[in-house]
């Protein structure tokens, strides 16, 4: 039931010509005990971003154990804050209680409105049961099949209860009552049996209405994010390459799911980068047919290995921020319009010069640069220069400043380069990158390249 509903006069327990008839306004939906399962896989899967230390109390609850993460996130409002925004992004609401024992924290959990925020949260033994006391007895489950009695007798909170002599109220209620009044002041061990991460990720949801702009599918693959970054720090993994399925019309108008492939340069687990590559990708997408389902699979994994830190940080950024610069612009051009240098092992300058698409290279492997003089600039084919006086000319006569740099390479593929390059200047100032061919009669002078 909403609280729009129960402000309306609806109440649990109505039957649904009574709701009818008082809140003509309230629609009735049938349970979904299955889809009420699957929501709440997929909110304790995003959540382990936080634990993984994550138990389901009830068919709508699940206990966190965050006693070592407090600190790492900030503190135990901050960690609220966070957990809470993890919740709403998938869809959902949160009642949330943060107390040192677990069913303190889900008492609190449960108070709305009468008792206030200021109960939901508090990190000593003493400061929680005195909130405790105050906390109504309809709040307490194993209260509920002695409701009448107790409130007979006039104990209306859990302090009244607590007041009472433990041997009597045992014979009259029942030892549940006992046991869960300890575990939640902290006298009598919990024990839980915590949630395991799968060993593979898909999640999937399904699309309320048909989506024909991909940009507008960004607000439902946030949802799969989120439980893949919970998975992905729970398996201490990292993804380097992941697929989001676009799932069209099924029957007569079957289209086969439309694969969307986000590669990264480096393998990552933030959820925030990863929601920027996919909506750089999703802005450039042109969807063939409607969409009224997502499907996200990890698919190709590496073990999560911790960032190093420096006492001084690097200047021009770290290795982290070239990588994360590579995926954001594969993700906004395309694959095909972002290349790296490709170093190959051969002397000849047109060959050892390769470029490779940045999604096919991987993480770039620095390359022994040649200890000789070579201009960054490399013309695609090599420049016939006349000779003049017996010197090259380009423009104006070029004076030899460095070299010969001799190449004597390529007879194992009939590609035979027998070259001597010097570098060169004209009488502007500019400085070239110039060779001569040693296999012809007369000398032969090319222009190969120019310096900055």
């Amino acid at each position: 039931m909403t609280r729009m509903a129960a402000a309306q006069g609806a109440r649990i327990g109505m039957r649904g010509a009574s709701v009818q008839a008082i809140a003509p306004g309230v629609v009735l939906q049938s349970r979904d005990l299955l889809r009420e399962r699957q929501a709440v896989d997929a909110v304790a899967l995003a959540l382990m971003q936080y634990t993984p230390e994550i138990a389901a109390a009830d068919e709508r609850s699940l206990l966190l154990e965050v006693g070592a993460s407090l600190s790492l996130f900030g503190g135990p409002r901050r960690l609220s804050q966070r957990v809470r925004a993890s919740v709403h992004a998938l869809g959902f609401s949160a009642g949330l209680g943060m107390a040192p024992t677990a069913q303190g924290a889900w008492l609190f959990a449960q108070v709305r409105g009468h008792s206030g925020s200021r109960l939901r949260r508090c990190m000593t033994l003493q400061t929680m049961r005195r909130r405790l006391d105050a906390l109504p007895l309809d709040g307490l489950p194993e209260a509920s099949p002695h409701a009448e009695w107790l409130d007979g007798i006039g104990c209306r909170l859990l302090a009244d209860v607590r007041r009472l002599p433990r041997t009597g109220l045992k014979r009259r209620t029942h030892a549940a009552l006992l046991d869960a009044l300890d575990r939640a002041y902290g006298e009598a061990p919990e024990l839980f049996d915590w949630l395991q991460a799968p060993e593979s990720f898909s999640a999937a949801v399904e699309l309320p209405y048909r989506i024909d702009d991909a940009p507008l599918l960004l607000f439902a693959a946030q949802r799969l994010l989120a439980q893949m970054t919970g998975w992905l720090v729970a398996r201490q993994q990292a993804v380097s390459r992941f697929v989001l399925w676009l799932d069209h019309e099924r029957g007569r108008a079957r289209r086969d799911p439309t694969a969307l492939e986000i590669v990264l340069a480096e393998p990552a687990w933030q959820e925030a980068h990863l929601t920027r590559l996919l909506k750089e990708r999703l802005n450039r997408l042109s969807l063939a047919a409607p969409v009224i389902g997502l499907r996200l699979e990890a698919a190709q994994l590496s073990a999560w290995v911790p960032p190093t830190t420096q006492l001084f940080a690097e200047p021009g950024g770290t290795s982290e921020d070239y990588h994360r610069l590579l995926e954001l612009l594969v993700a906004r051009l395309g694959p095909d319009a972002v290349k790296l240098p490709a170093p190959c092992a051969d002397y000849r300058p047109e060959l050892a010069n390769q470029w490779q698409h940045a999604a096919e290279a991987g993480l770039p492997v620095p390359a022994d640069m040649p200890t000789a003089s070579r201009p960054f600039w490399l013309l695609e084919q090599p420049l016939p220069l006349v000779v003049r006086q017996h010197r090259p000319f380009y423009g104006s006569p070029l004076r030899l400043l460095s070299g010969p740099e001799r190449i004597e390479a390529g007879w194992w593929d009939g590609a035979l380069a027998l070259r001597d390059y010097f570098v060169a200047q004209g009488e502007e100032g500019a400085c070239y990158w110039v060779y001569r061919e040693r296999d012809a009669e007369s000398a032969r002078w090319f222009l190969h390249g120019l310096f900055g």
